[in-house]
């Protein structure tokens, strides 16, 4: 069974018993998850980023984009047209499978893990973390890893606010730290 029919069979039926929905269509769902990497530094040292490039497409399973800038910004030594980012958005099976091994695989290899932080939402239910090292996706090898570099994981939901979408992550099994009182 995929993660997909798990999602759909197991975790939607919980998440809608505790949010207390009726219709099963109203219930949260994750839309899309987007992987981004600034690159900014790396354009300005050396000209040469196809290494972040293949980086960020084994860890998605899929080709990025590599985004520019669209105004110049002379205290960032900015021009119009620099290449600054690359990003991907996965949607559909890719998603689902990114973000079981997201949960299963990466959190675990993050050093000195305690949980993730239950205030990184945007108050429309949508999640962003960051990862200082993308070497903790099993994908990369870190002997052939050239520049050093972080990458940001935003997750999408239908979520209405912060709640839900905390109540949505959490029975996929997001490691939220508990709250200290």
């Amino acid at each position: 069974m995929s993660y997909h029919q798990t999602f759909t069979t197991q975790i939607l039926p919980a998440v809608q018993k505790e949010l207390g929905i009726k219709n099963v269509m109203a219930v949260p769902k994750i839309s899309k998850v987007t992987l981004n990497v600034g690159i900014g530094s790396l354009t300005k040292n050396t000209k040469d980023y196809s290494d972040v490039i293949d980086n960020v497409a084994k860890i998605a399973g899929q080709k990025p984009v590599v985004t520019q800038a669209k105004v110049a910004i002379s205290n960032f030594k900015l021009r119009a047209g620099m290449p600054n980012g690359i990003t991907v958005t996965l949607r559909g099976e890719k998603m689902y499978e990114f973000i079981y091994r997201l949960v299963n695989i990466v959190f675990p290899r993050v050093r000195d893990f305690r949980g993730i932080s239950p205030k990184a939402f945007d108050g429309q239910g949508n999640y962003s973390i960051g990862f200082k090292e993308a070497l903790v996706f099993p994908e990369i090898n870190p002997d052939n890893v050239l520049n050093i570099h972080g990458i940001q994981v935003t997750i999408n939901t239908t979520a209405r606010d912060a709640n839900e979408g905390r109540t949505l992550l959490t029975a996929m099994g997001f490691p939220f730290k508990k709250p200290t009182t």
